[in-house]
């Protein structure tokens, strides 16, 4: 086909990284060069910083309806999250040394805990059903009196899977733990509001909502006296120190604005090409599972097994015809280990390593998806022939 037919570029890898809107772009770029003053610097072009890091904190909290003194920016996502589970380990250290994660959570958090379980914590990680949904009942087993922080992601970066966070938030409160989510995937893919989730800490990131990289965030519910992760100055209000990553944070506050303004009309379309899609490879390509929740899941996730055959054989000859598309989660494409994500929902091994996962955002079109299911077909059917295990 790509020998004879116009290669399009098509990006269906929105769960990894999505491009910076033009918007965002164009609110960042007076910062780079004019107004670039150090916002700690007593001066009218320090202040003129501080207060551009003010509005854009003022425009992320209110995208989680939360209060602008309870959102700090870090690095990243994976800097929010360290944050959170390292830091509250240590501050509660003396109440207890239990924390209770799950088995899909981003590596950001897994990695976390296995540090901490060198330091002698001890970190229990629940499984999932074979949706990717933490079982209520399995959190109320594992709580335990020395238990100090329950962290479940929102999301799930891999499967889409939308976890019951208000159930389970209210079951780690009642076992007197504090509770912390991963909200990187479904800030500005779902609504969110901390205050109705009752949440102590959520992990943001600018690069997933059509902002820059390089910038995330931590909220901490006022009276979470969680104490400072990097040590240095007093920026962050104490918490965080470090020059500010000034242009960063003015994307990303414009970019949460924007993701605010427009998030119904967002979750809409995403839904409807999701399922467009979704609807043609179950019916056009046989020997196809979907991963993951088929209700609550995120607007523009489809995780796809395509039987018999390797996902990343498909992703090549995608690639090759100008489209993008994953194996799984960003952070862990280099490694051949098989998902963590999709074994911990029961997939066989085979199932495993026949998946990919598309994923659609705000410039994806209907014919996109038409051409992606053209070469997709091909591929299959061609893969397929291959296949001693084909039918």
């Amino acid at each position: 086909m790509t020998d004879t037919k116009e290669i399009r570029q098509v990006y269906l890898d929105y769960s990894a990284t999505t491009p910076v809107k033009p918007e965002v772009l164009e609110a960042m770029l007076p910062f780079f060069s004019e107004d670039f003053g150090n916002p700690s610097s007593l001066y009218t072009g320090g202040q003129t910083a501080k207060n551009a890091i003010r509005n854009a904190r003022g425009q992320v909290a209110s995208l989680i309806g939360a209060d602008e003194s309870e959102v700090f920016f870090t690095s990243s996502g994976t800097e929010a999250d360290n944050w959170a589970l390292i830091g509250t380990a240590l501050w509660k250290r003396d109440k207890g040394k239990h924390i209770i994660t799950s088995a899909i959570e981003h590596h950001a958090l897994l990695h976390s805990g296995e540090y901490l379980e060198k330091e002698g914590f001890e970190v229990t990680y629940l499984p999932v059903d074979s949706d990717g949904f933490v079982r209520p009942d399995d959190l109320k087993k594992t709580l335990r009196d020395d238990t100090t922080l329950v962290s479940i992601m929102l999301a799930n970066n891999e499967i889409g899977t939308i976890e019951p966070i208000e159930e389970l938030c209210k079951i780690a409160h009642e076992g007197g733990a504090l509770f912390h989510t991963d909200a990187v995937q479904a800030l500005g893919n779902i609504p969110l509001n901390v205050r109705e989730l009752n949440i102590d800490l959520m992990s943001l990131s600018a690069h997933k909502i059509y902002g820059p990289k390089g910038v995330g965030a931590l909220y901490i519910k006022k009276g979470v006296n969680l104490p400072g992760y990097l040590h240095g100055g007093a920026q962050e209000a104490g918490r965080r120190a470090g020059t500010e990553n000034l242009t960063g944070i003015v994307g990303f506050g414009k970019a949460a604005e924007l993701a605010g303004q427009n998030l119904n009309g967002h979750i809409l379309k995403l839904r409807e090409l999701r399922d467009y899609f979704i609807d043609r490879v179950l019916k056009e390509i046989p020997d196809t599972i979907i991963n993951g929740s088929q209700t609550s899941r995120l607007p523009g996730n489809a995780n796809i097994v395509f039987k018999y055959i390797e996902s990343e054989a498909i992703l090549l000859r995608l690639d090759i015809a100008g489209i993008a598309v994953s194996t799984g989660s960003a952070c862990s494409s280099a490694t051949l280990e098989p998902s963590r994500v999709l074994s911990a929902i029961g997939l066989a091994i085979e199932d495993v390593y026949g998946s990919l996962r598309f994923t659609v955002g705000d410039y994806t079109t209907k014919e996109d998806l038409d051409y992606t299911m053209e070469v997709l077909k091909e591929a299959v059917i061609k893969l397929r022939s291959f296949s001693l295990f084909s039918s």
